[in-house]
């Protein structure tokens, strides 16, 4: 008998026991609606975590800090930032020296909302941060200028919404406690865009001023406190950040903030994860082929004389096997072909349930929080779907393959006896 008459048989043998059938291919739609449904929902929490961590940190800049949070912050010398910039790999690189105790104040004496301030090369940083360093008044200063500074977006508006200071304004920094401060009073040049990261290149709450001038009110102490490094290629990131631990003669004198090592880490993290839940996902699908083992056995049991007339007119145990393996294909296709469109509907489902339900996420800069709600939308793999398809038809085959076999084994005249 041809595959096609096979099926066709398989097909009617179907259809005469409709709720029979039905119910045999539900438990086959519900596992792979669980598969799909997951599977495309954590592909989309992956996307959504991967994109938050990119706005919190730029995947090609290496920060490298003097010491450790645990063991205390240090500082650079002009000689080791030299080092650093020679190191291979290293496409750019430039320095911070943050002002301990500084505070600003506008002209009518009313503090600036700038919680750190920092000495830089400006136009390295907005050459190495372009998207971050993009003023939305003024322009940036050029390195002679020295008597400058270079405002963040919430350092210049309190809340986001109250301006406190204009470009072209003076700001009066002062550095330390009274008596023994520093007073200096510099030109606003330039007022940043909003950041949008809560991450350590978050320049929100920053002030900038020249390198020079920072040199001059720490009294000539030319000391650095971070090193941001652009990476030519961020696939070797890891590699450059051992490159720079080289050229230290105690490599645990420095922390290293790797992004793309801690992405892959993160990654590593959910896959595991969503290989968990798709496994508890397979557990309905191989309930689902114990339900077919149990029916297709019933279903030989009913057909025995059949099955005995079929061999007794000439058909081969082959082709009996065959067209009960047909009917269990024809139930994985059935089952996959529905539950995969399921599967989309769950997804869309569950993706509306967590981004309204879920409580928004806090985040906290500098003592002030932003509210932003986490929003995740299922992503489609066309891998996964494939997978999830031949996963039903394989678990359907082989929970099919014994009652199957059982009945291409049947005697003719047994199954012709029986009653």
């Amino acid at each position: 008998m041809k595959a096609g008459r096979i099926l066709a048989t398989a097909w009617e043998n179907l259809t005469q026991r409709k709720l029979r059938a039905s119910l045999t291919t539900l438990g086959v739609v519900i596992g792979i609606t669980a598969i799909i449904g997951l599977a495309s929902l954590g592909e989309g929490f992956r996307l959504e975590i991967r994109e938050r961590m990119q706005q919190g940190f730029e995947l090609d800049i290496l920060i490298v800090i003097p010491g450790s949070f645990t063991t205390g912050l240090g500082e650079f010398t002009p000689d080791e930032i030299s080092r650093v910039r020679s190191v291979a790999g290293a496409a750019f690189t430039t320095a911070l020296m943050t002002l301990p105790k500084a505070r600003l104040s506008n002209e009518d004496s009313e503090p600036v909302n700038a919680l750190t301030v920092a000495g830089v090369n400006i136009s390295e940083l907005a050459q190495m941060l372009p998207e971050r360093l993009t003023p939305i008044e003024g322009v940036m200063p050029s390195p002679e200028e020295n008597d400058t500074v270079v405002l963040g977006y919430k350092a210049c508006f309190l809340n986001g919404t109250t301006r406190l200071v204009n470009v072209g304004e003076n700001v009066t920094m002062q550095i330390g406690t009274p008596p023994l401060s520093i007073n200096r009073t510099r030109r606003v040049a330039a007022i940043l865009g909003k950041s949008g990261t809560s991450g350590i290149t978050n320049f929100d709450y920053w002030a900038f001023i020249p390198t020079n001038m920072t040199i001059d009110v720490m009294q000539g102490e030319e000391a650095y406190n971070i090193i941001l490094v652009k990476v030519s290629d961020v696939e070797q990131s890891e590699q450059v950040a051992q490159n720079i631990e080289a050229v230290f003669e105690n490599p645990y004198f420095i922390s290293i903030l790797v992004p793309l090592a801690f992405m892959r880490q993160v990654d590593r993290i959910l896959n595991i994860v969503q290989i968990f839940l798709m496994a508890v996902a397979s557990i309905s699908l191989l309930v689902a082929g114990i339900g077919i083992m149990n029916i297709m056995s019933v279903s030989v049991m009913e057909r025995t004389r059949e099955i005995g007339i079929l061999k007794a007119i000439g058909a081969k145990s082959r082709m009996v096997l065959a067209m009960f393996l047909s009917e269990a294909v024809l139930i994985g296709i059935l089952g996959g072909l529905i539950g995969t469109l399921t599967g989309y509907g769950l997804s869309f489902a569950l993706s509306y349930v967590l981004s309204n339900f879920i409580q928004p996420q806090q985040s906290v800069t500098f003592g002030t929080s932003d509210t932003e709600r986490m929003s995740i939308d299922p992503v489609f793999s066309f891998e996964w779907t494939i997978i999830a398809f031949i996963f039903s038809i394989i678990v359907c085959i082989i929970f099919g393959l014994y009652p199957a076999r059982k009945a291409s084994k049947l005697n003719p005249v047994d199954a012709l006896r029986y009653e």
